[in-house]
């Protein structure tokens, strides 16, 4: 195989399927890569020969004299592989595939085919289906998009062609400049992972931007995703969040979307930025690429105007942005600079009577004091403080700050010369903004990403199963055609790996029922145990609180009577005798073992209405004790386990603790599929919590 810097770095392309058409793809992909200052040689090739675009054309691949190290395939799907093994066999190292017609449509076998061809000479397949590569590294526009693409410092990589050349025309329009753009398609050999890996290496890539539908291989990812976060910010537009739109990516890309929720947690996990548009991924890359990290956790705002002050105070909170709050040193700072109406309190209002001056000794002020990470200057237009004096202001400013290696917001609202400045100085790269919340967004993402850094390890705390114990109990389940633990099964396998769970007996008939509810102690609970009633309390298969003998005696007839009536060819084994325990904080907690991502946990609101609250939060396994603190308090519910309204601290470490445990088993366990425990009785600190209803699924394959 070819290393991955011969497609940003090639020395020659040859254009499959090169016309003189003019609307053809052949025909533009040829013209941009000479527009774009591509410095290699080009190859036309079309079985025609001639000349196109003052470039000879070829007859074929094999006639081209010398080596090539990038072909784009331009032709109908029906005559791709026959060129892809003549590319092959001519040692092209890398074929960007820009033909449709092949998984995306559900012919996944001829894709596959090309695949299998091009592997077995050494060459990679970018694509199928996909709109070209633009490298600035090499000059080369290799894309049928508009064109003249700016030169930068974002890299792109895309799933979807047509939202690609969008993305290209959207950074040509707001002069965003680019390290590079690839088009994915398909992925049927190259993927995001592997060009991830790239540009978290190269050098002129500060950021990278990723469009994703659907991803094939979950764990290649993760691992790419963590290497590149490690050394540069990655925002990421994944599509698919509705059921629908899951079911639409997959049948636009031939790839499946997995569950929005988990892919969610991977991404965040990982210390990647999740964007909901491409406007505000363009944004916070802009942001990101040009712009200092924060100095420090605390904030000043500066502004001309109370409201907007007001405005920039709710935005910070929502982004998790400290303002630095020290009533008497921003006083002994800003009052020379603060008329006796204004406030020097954070937001330091120096009201709309301030001209430029004041601004510049403002914003020095906050430049030099340690204490400060950041600035945030505000600014609504005014008879005293023109538009056309804002563009020094901030220019000044902001080459002060870049000095210091400062970060400097600056949001301006007015008219159409405010739209001006804001549009000129972009052009520069420089931070400034029309829209509060679009200014603070962008510093907190770069808050959120250093945090990311700051908190980021690979040390993860062993867990020991004893895996045989618990293959003996899953593999007689399946002996049996069960695929799913029985309750005394699954509290047993608790037992194993340490969890807590309330004492347990299994009765097969009436006198054994007492017998156990004596041993175990009242009050107790009784629950149906049999392979065919899974849904237990919604056929009336299960009684609380039974006090006496009687009370079980009854509870006994009741249950066994109800599960007959309604499955009458059930399989009963008895009934489960159960110690009844004190209500407290219901948690539920799961691990699963997810198709794409492999082993996954869950934590969240447990008890009868889980599936309507869905305060829940997920993470990728292995973890650490930090990263699921991190997941729990996620959750709208975490106020509970701290003690709410006068109760005491709930037993969050036992928590902690039976998700490590969790994660382990899926992970080391290969028979099970699916555990669930709601709900986790979380008791006061020191006092653990009891796994209540355990529920474990089996792997069928």
């Amino acid at each position: 195989m070819y290393g991955i810097d011969y497609l940003f770095r090639p020395r020659s392309i040859a254009v499959i399927g090169a016309s003189g058409d003019t609307k053809k793809i052949g025909h533009i992909i040829v013209k941009n890569a000479l527009a774009g200052g591509y410095g290699g040689k080009i190859f036309p090739v079309n079985p025609g020969g001639g000349e196109i675009l003052g470039l000879k054309a070829y007859k074929s691949i094999e006639e081209i004299e010398g080596a090539v190290d990038i072909a784009c395939t331009v032709i109908p799907a029906a005559k791709v592989y026959e060129s892809v093994k003549a590319c092959a066999r001519k040692g092209v190292k890398y074929n960007l595939v820009i033909s449709s017609g092949f998984s995306e449509i559900g012919c996944i076998a001829e894709e596959k085919k090309i695949v299998d061809c091009a592997r077995a000479y050494g060459m990679r397949i970018i694509g199928p289906n996909i709109f070209g590569m633009y490298s600035a590294a090499a000059s080369l526009d290799a894309t049928f998009g508009p064109g003249n693409i700016l030169p930068g410092s974002i890299a792109i990589i895309t799933q979807s062609g047509a939202l690609g050349l969008a993305m290209v025309g959207k950074t040509k329009a707001e002069n965003i400049g680019l390290s590079a753009i690839v088009s994915v398609g398909n992925k049927s050999d190259v993927d995001e992972s592997e060009l991830l890996e790239y540009f978290a290496r190269e050098d002129r890539t500060r950021v990278i931007l990723m469009y994703i539908e659907g991803i094939k291989n979950g764990r290649n990812f993760i691992d790419s995703l963590k290497k590149a976060t490690e050394k540069k910010p990655v925002v990421v537009i994944k599509s698919g969040r509705s059921a629908r739109g899951a079911v639409a990516a997959a049948s636009h890309t031939g790839s499946l979307a997995g569950a929005d929720e988990i892919v969610d947690a991977v991404i965040k996990q990982s210390g990647a930025l999740r964007a909901d548009s491409i406007r505000d991924a363009f944004g916070w890359c802009r942001y990101l690429a040009y712009s200092p990290a924060p100095t420090g956790d605390r904030a000043v705002i500066i502004t001309n105007g109370g409201g907007i002050g007001v405005m920039a105070t709710d935005a910070c909170e929502q982004y998790g942005i400290d303002l630095y709050d020290n009533p008497e040193q921003l006083k002994k700072w800003f009052s020379p600079v603060t008329p006796g109406f204004g406030s020097t309190k954070n937001p330091v209002d120096i009201t709309g009577a301030a001209a430029s001056s004041e601004y510049n000794r403002a914003l020095d002020i906050s430049l030099n004091r340690a204490e400060t990470g950041v600035s945030i200057a505000l600014y609504c237009e005014t008879a005293v403080f023109r538009a056309e004096e804002l563009v020094e202001v901030i220019d000044k400013n902001h080459r002060s700050y870049s000095s210091e290696n400062k970060p400097l917001l600056f949001v301006t609202v007015g008219g159409a010369d405010i739209e001006n400045v804001i549009s000129t100085l972009g052009k520069k790269n420089i931070p400034v903004f029309g829209d509060v919340y679009e200014a603070v967004a962008c510093l907190g993402k770069s808050y959120a990403y250093q945090r990311y850094l700051g908190f980021r390890t690979d040390e993860y705390e062993n867990v020991d199963i004893d895996t045989q114990k618990i293959e003996c109990i899953t593999r007689s389940a399946m002996e049996h055609g069960r695929y799913f633990l029985l309750a005394h099964e699954a509290h047993r396998i608790m037992e194993i790996i340490g969890i807590a769970v309330p004492k347990s007996l299994v009765a097969h008939n009436l006198d054994e029922a007492v017998s156990c509810a004596e041993k175990i102690g009242y009050p107790a609970v009784m629950k149906i145990v049999s392979k065919d009633i899974i849904h237990k309390s919604d056929v009336g298969g299960v009684i609380l609180d039974l006090e006496d003998r009687d009370e079980i005696i009854d509870a006994y007839q009741a249950i066994i009577q109800r599960c007959r009536q309604y499955k009458p060819d059930a399989h009963i084994e008895g009934v489960e005798i159960r110690e009844m325990l004190i209500r407290d904080v219901e948690t539920i907690i799961g691990a699963r073992r997810d198709s794409i991502f492999g082993p996954v946990v869950m934590f969240g609101l447990g008890g009868i209405y889980v599936e309507v609250m869905k305060d829940v939060s997920f993470r990728y396994f292995p973890l650490n004790r930090l990263e699921i603190m991190s997941m729990i308090k996620e959750t709208r519910s975490y106020p509970l386990l701290l003690g709410a309204r006068g109760e005491q601290k709930k037993d969050i470490e036992t928590v902690v603790t039976t998700l490590l445990k969790l994660g382990a088993l899926i992970q080391k366990t290969e028979t099970i599929s699916d555990i669930e425990i709601n709900p986790l009785m979380v008791y006061e600190q020191g006092r653990g919590a009891r796994a209540v209803d355990v529920r474990i699924l089996l792997s069928k394959h």
